[in-house]
């Protein structure tokens, strides 16, 4: 029998094969050392998101980091030795920690957005005035003609986005939007970001060889083998995207979105947001594109580009892994490449997500990605191995449970600790996968507007007890996994304080005289924890953001009161002033509007 001394060294060696983070992740301070001059930063209330000193009413920060936390006399040790100023102009305000949106696509969401809205509920513009939505199919397709009419050129492509499938009851395939236009290629694609619909002119002039794009998932094709027009998947949307080249995707253009959708999450309160598939476009544009947002004073964003796993190993086969890998030498103290993202199955709101057991209302169950969970292990396994922390795409429960059996095999071949795998959105689920999450070690970060904007819309399509529990974050709460709130813009508005509201109060926006799924509710404190601290551990950078504590940035959201004060059914009222982003101060009348970029 083999001796407990000899299994000692085997037990700890076994510690250090299986341990996922690097030790680098815990000794990487943001800020020089010794302090040159500290700013003082009082406030009427500072919730510090650190369980030991929950409340301050000072912060002392020098070169964009916190230096210590508590009152005026507790900082006393340093100020007696450093030169300081202090700086009342927040004393009648309340201070957190910067909101952390950690499931967000500023590319994507800023280029959509600023193409000409369709969307069935209203959709607020950070530049002016919200658009105030279409209600019927009839109405969008006269508001996509009167958009038609304002275009000179009669060849110039139209890209709409927001078409809501489950509100309108109908897709536009290329009959209906044919009655736009027969000369001028006309896009329309949906709220989901997943379905795209093209007329004839777009079909003749973007995918001049149809028998390519028949095989691709989703793809809509009539009985004498022409195409529909109808691209249901996120796939088959990404193809044709990716076939308009500069018609639609020219660098001036993306720019400019990625510009608004940074004073969309601004006007939210957030400081550090990801951008949840980098690369779906085109990886050495998207690149650049990162490193002159964070390299700009207009902008007020840390951001953390997650790799879209797919167009990696697209473009650089074997050599996918190291590529990834590479990005992070580009990392700075506004950007950091962190992760790798896979698709589990489609879309919530364009009810493609795979749904079973039973399947949607019309008894339909969507699409799945990977067939089996082998076939998903196989796919995730390399990347597994080689210590990367994976984000995956993941929404009906036959895509939760195919993405749980996935990552229970990944267990079995290569046991990992704090791997913080993280299922994306997590909509559709029962109690017990939540407990499995739970005892394979994952993490969550769930869409609250599947109920707080979708429940009356998609109730009649998913069923009522599905869309009331959409997404279980009482559940999660309870059964010991961390779990953090994002906007998955351009799905919902980058807006931290509605979500926490929603999960508190279990309501919808535009429905509020119900209540969905209410022991599913959480408690303030939990809910603003999902968007600072526990937001920031999901993406990865607990130690640099998500709290107000010494050697961290100095990143705060600035309010008017106090989400946990003021009564429950206001907390989404409470005003955002601006943010810190490592001590500068943005108010948010600097970017209500556009400015040069």
């Amino acid at each position: 029998m083999t001796s407990s001394f000899n299994r000692f060294p085997l037990f700890i060696s076994l510690i250090l094969l299986t341990a996922s983070v690097s030790a680098t992740e815990f000794i990487d301070p943001p800020f020089s050392p010794k302090p040159r001059m500290i700013t003082v930063y009082v406030a009427k209330k500072i919730v510090t998101m650190d369980p030991a000193i929950p409340i301050a009413t000072a912060v002392a920060v020098s070169d964009g980091a916190i230096i210590s936390v508590g009152s005026l006399a507790d900082l006393k040790p340093w100020l007696d030795q450093y030169p300081h100023q202090i700086n009342r102009q927040f004393e009648n305000n309340i201070l957190y920690p910067g909101f952390v949106d950690p499931h967000n696509h500023p590319l994507m969401a800023g280029f959509i957005q600023t193409a000409f809205p369709l969307t069935y509920l209203p959709l607020p513009n950070p530049w002016g005035t919200a658009f105030p939505g279409v209600p019927n199919l009839a109405a969008a397709i006269f508001k996509l003609k009167e958009y038609s009419a304002s275009i000179p050129d009669p060849h110039q492509a139209l890209l709409a986005w927001g078409y809501d499938i489950p509100a309108m009851q109908q897709v536009p395939n290329k009959s209906l939007l044919d009655q736009v236009s027969t000369l001028r290629p006309v896009l329309v694609w949906d709220a989901s970001e997943h379905t795209i619909f093209l007329n004839s002119a777009a079909i003749n002039k973007y995918l001049p060889n149809p028998e390519e794009v028949k095989k691709i998932i989703g793809v809509g094709i009539n009985n004498d083998g022409s195409l529909t027009g109808e691209f249901l998947s996120s796939e088959a949307t990404q193809f044709v995207i990716k076939h308009t080249g500069n018609d639609l995707m020219n660098p001036e253009r993306l720019n400019r979105s990625m510009l608004y959708a940074n004073d969309q999450a601004q006007q939210g309160g957030i400081t550090t947001t990801t951008e949840m598939t980098f690369g779906i476009l085109d990886i050495d544009l998207e690149k650049s594109m990162m490193q002159k947002f964070t390299n700009s004073d207009v902008t007020s964003l840390r951001i953390s580009p997650v790799a879209l796993a797919d167009s990696f190993i697209a473009k650089y086969g074997d050599n996918a892994i190291e590529q990834v890998k590479a990005l992070q030498q580009l990392n700075s103290d506004r950007l950091f490449y962190k992760g790798v993202k896979f698709m589990g199955d489609d879309a919530f709101l364009s009810e493609t997500m795979k749904v079973e057991n039973p399947g949607y209302t019309d008894w339909h169950q969507g699409i799945i990605f990977y067939p089996t969970p082998e076939d998903f292990e196989r796919a995730m396994e390399p990347w597994w191995k080689a210590g990367f922390q994976i984000h995956v795409h993941s929404n009906g429960n036959g895509g939760n449970a195919n993405v749980l059996n996935a990552l229970q095999l990944l267990q079995d071949v290569k046991p990992r600790f704090d791997h913080r795998f993280t299922f994306e959105h997590f909509g559709v689920t029962s109690s017990m996968m939540i407990r499995k999450v739970k005892a394979l070690g994952a993490i969550a970060s769930v869409n609250p507007a599947y109920f707080y904007t979708r429940a009356g819309i998609q109730a009649p399509h998913i069923g009522v007890d599905r869309i009331s529990y959409a997404p279980r974050v009482g559940d999660l709460v309870r059964e010991g996994v961390v779990v953090a709130l994002h906007s998955d813009n351009p799905v919902a508005p980058p807006l931290p304080l509605t979500e926490v509201w929603a999960v508190v109060n279990r309501q919808n926006l535009y429905t509020s005289d119900k209540k969905w799924a209410p022991a599913e509710a959480v408690t303030v404190q939990q809910a603003m924890r999902m968007v600072t601290i526990d937001a920031a551990y999901i993406a990865g950078l607990e130690n640099k953001v998500g709290s107000i504590e010494p050697g961290k940035y100095a990143d705060f959201t600035v309010l008017v009161d106090d989400p946990m004060s003021v009564p429950k059914e206001k907390i989404k009222d409470v005003k955002v002033i601006g943010t810190v982003l490592g001590g500068r101060f943005i108010p948010v009348t600097e970017t209500n509007h556009e400015r040069p970029y």
